[in-house]
């Protein structure tokens, strides 16, 4: 091993055989927008072996104030932040095993890659996908470390099954968000705090240091200078139906059907077809072009209609833009896709 991670191999609290450990591990990071990218990098600068990067969208220029992984030329291109962030993290670690994946993180595709991973580490936006992820951690006793924020305001806590209350258990406990991205934005530094005490936690599972596992909620708000941090072990019930006597996991039994949600502080529904299908970009470029003007690369192709945007991935989802009415956007997608 050579000096690259002789500073951290100096802190005792990871050493030689807690970096040795780190790089034959494999985390999962799901979502690659503000929390995923961040947490991406610090692993990757980390010396962690493997990753998996899953994450359903493509880089807007309003990403760029807290998104550390991309430039202009990614928002410019409208790549996929999987693929984006694989690009920008090979280059700062050539010999990092990273697996970049654009699609709906549903419960079916999770459960296909959740043999092998030794860490979920949450940066989504919805908490539909994290009562699947908490789900997943304890059927396949995978730690995950769950993290949110919005305005200056954020929250994380680490989940070990067998030992922790799940998110299940503790959710009652959570105060809920008087603030979200869309209605209050979100700054950089609380995003960076939150992930702060993400990768933490991720570096202690990694390297072998589960004692040190912070065992409370951490809530803080950077800028009204407030921290706190909540003890939550007595949450955990026997009857939750993840994690206690009998769990149920239904989280996990969803079907993967035809599913329309509104995405995160954006006039934005994602449409997801029924079966997944692929679209010929040439025959759909020269179709919409009637319409608008198309944008495409490898990955997906845009078009911009006078009032909306349409964008369609490979795997057959379409986000409508300009629009958070479903039943819109609905129409929209019938229109232009099943006429």
């Amino acid at each position: 091993m050579n000096d690259r991670y002789s500073r951290q191999i100096l802190f005792p609290g990871i050493g030689p055989d807690g970096q040795a450990s780190l790089q034959t591990k494999h985390a999962l990071i799901l979502g690659a927008g503000a929390l995923g990218s961040a947490a991406a990098e610090t692993l990757v600068r980390a010396g962690v072996g493997e990753l998996t990067i899953i994450d359903r969208d493509y880089v807007e220029w309003s990403n760029l104030p807290r998104q550390q992984l991309y430039g202009e030329k990614e928002a410019e291109a409208k790549m996929p932040k999987a693929v984006a962030a694989k690009e920008r993290l090979q280059a700062i670690r050539s010999d990092a095993v990273i697996h970049s994946l654009v699609m709906d993180a549903t419960a079916e595709k999770l459960e296909d890659i959740a043999p092998g991973l030794d860490i979920l580490i949450d940066g989504s936006d919805n908490f539909d996908i994290r009562f699947i992820l908490n789900d997943l951690s304890q059927k396949y006793r995978i730690p995950w470390v769950f993290g949110a924020c919005a305005g200056s305001y954020g929250m994380s806590f680490t989940i070990i099954p067998g030992e922790t209350p799940c998110l299940q258990c503790i959710l009652p406990a959570i105060p809920a968000f008087s603030v979200t991205c869309e209605t209050d934005g979100v700054i950089a530094p609380a995003v960076q705090m939150t992930s702060a005490y993400q990768t933490a936690e991720a570096l202690k599972i990694l390297s072998g240091r589960t004692e040190a596992v912070q065992t409370k909620l951490t809530l803080f708000d950077v800028w009204k200078n407030q921290h706190h941090a909540i003890q939550v072990g007595k949450t955990k019930k026997d009857t939750c139906p993840s994690c206690g006597t009998s769990p149920a996991y239904a989280h996990l039994a969803g079907a993967d059907d035809t599913k329309m949600a509104v995405l995160c502080g954006r006039d934005t529904v994602q449409i997801r077809p029924e079966t997944s299908r692929s679209y010929d970009f040439t025959y759909l470029e020269t179709k919409l072009s009637r319409h608008g003007r198309v944008q495409k690369n490898p990955y997906l192709l845009s078009c911009a209609l006078p009032d909306y945007r349409l964008v369609v991935f490979r795997d057959g989802r379409v986000l409508v833009h300009g629009t958070k009415k479903v039943e819109q956007a609905k129409a929209i997608y019938e229109k232009y896709f099943l006429s």
